[in-house]
């Protein structure tokens, strides 16, 4: 057989998949392990949205649709981001596809040039690089202040004429964090003065405690140079219907629904219409999934600073990111070859000497981890 694809051999695997699936490996062994090292609500998907698409099945809605999704999906997503988020979108400029990560990669592909630069702020997804290198692009990584998790004025240090796109995630997996007003204005202005891209993702974006969402695109003209990525995973809690959206400027959506055309086609046709049911139904299923998350995210900060560890601002999603002493990777296979607790080290993220714990689990399961943590030692 011919060499395989240079490109995709130097990139990396998911770090967080591999960790789940060992973990998955060592239950069927028989072994008792708490795994809290993947992002995924351990909600059922709401049996409103779960009936839409049932009944889309019996009606016979399974023929392809237009390439860039459902119409009333992308209208309902439309009202979505206008109310909101306060962006003014259009349905002809929102793609659906199979998840974000499928709408980042399309992206990527639509945007970068070979040795455009895109700069990823770290700690970050660990998908985004893979994403640039696929489509030819060069990451290059910058660290948010490791006090408090904002942008600052080093990022200035990083702009090069090769420099295309920003990438951020607000809500922040793996920290949690979300980045402020004047972060988010720095951005803003990074990207105006150098003639950015700015690709935002906001998946977490229902899952804020105590602070409020900011789409950058909201922010002046931003909406102009500006891709919003979103999705349905985890507010309402439909991982496994892969469907995520992404509203960019006319000529970005362009290009990136000719990768969709040429890739996907369309998510699956029956999936959309839950997509549907999950905008324009009730919202207080993601209001109850946060209210949860909310009493296990104090559980759980609180037990970590207990027991000596510094956390990161745990604003949204449903991580807690700590603070080690000593290779975070060794620890957490140490953590899991002996306490049988998975969790996700910090180096898959850019952040070496830290620790992602994901409390999308029950609380007795997160007081039962914490105990295996503390007796680790």
């Amino acid at each position: 057989m011919k060499k395989l694809s240079e490109k995709i051999s130097s990139i990396a695997p998911s770090a967080t998949i591999e960790i789940a699936d060992k973990a998955r490996k060592m239950k069927a062994q028989g072994l008792d392990v708490i795994s809290l090292s993947i992002g995924e609500p351990d909600f059922d998907t709401p049996a409103h949205i779960t009936k839409a698409c049932i009944e889309a099945l019996e009606c016979g809605k399974t023929h392809y649709e237009a390439s860039q999704g459902l119409l009333e999906l992308r209208e309902a997503v439309s009202d979505k981001l206008k109310s909101e988020n306060n962006i003014p979108a259009k349905a002809t400029d929102i793609i659906i596809a199979c998840g974000a990560k499928n709408s980042i990669s399309e992206a990527m592909e639509a945007c970068l040039n070979p040795g455009d630069e895109v700069i990823i702020l770290d700690p970050s997804w660990v998908s985004y690089e893979p994403a640039v290198q696929m489509a030819g692009g060069i990451s290059v990584h910058h660290s948010l202040n490791r006090d408090n998790f904002q942008a600052d004025d080093t990022i200035l240090e990083k702009i090069s004429k090769n420099t295309k796109m920003i990438v951020f995630n607000s809500p922040s997996n793996p920290t949690g964090s979300v980045l402020n007003s004047d972060s988010l204005t720095l951005l803003k202005d990074v990207c105006e003065d150098n003639d950015i891209i700015a690709l935002s993702d906001e998946i977490y974006e229902k899952l804020i405690y105590e602070k409020k969402h900011v789409s950058i695109a909201s922010i002046g003209d931003m909406h102009e140079r500006t891709i919003t990525i979103n999705g349905f995973s985890k507010a309402y809690a439909m991982t496994g219907w892969r469907l995520g959206y992404s509203h960019a400027p006319e000529e970005i959506t362009k290009a990136m629904t000719k990768v969709q055309q040429h890739t996907i086609s369309h998510p699956a046709s029956f999936a959309m219409w839950g997509g549907v049911a999950a905008l324009r139904g009730s919202q207080n299923c993601v209001l109850e999934m946060r209210e949860e998350f909310d009493r296990r995210r104090k559980f759980l900060i609180g037990a970590l600073n207990k027991i000596g560890y510094k956390t990161a601002p745990a604003d949204g999603a449903f991580y807690a990111f700590l603070r080690v002493d000593g290779d975070d990777m060794k620890i957490c296979s140490d953590w899991l070859e002996n306490a049988h607790v998975a969790t996700t080290p910090g180096t898959a993220f850019n952040a070496p000497g830290w620790v992602r714990i994901s409390y999308a689990a029950g609380m007795d399961t997160l007081k039962e981890a914490v105990r295996r943590i503390e007796n680790s030692g």
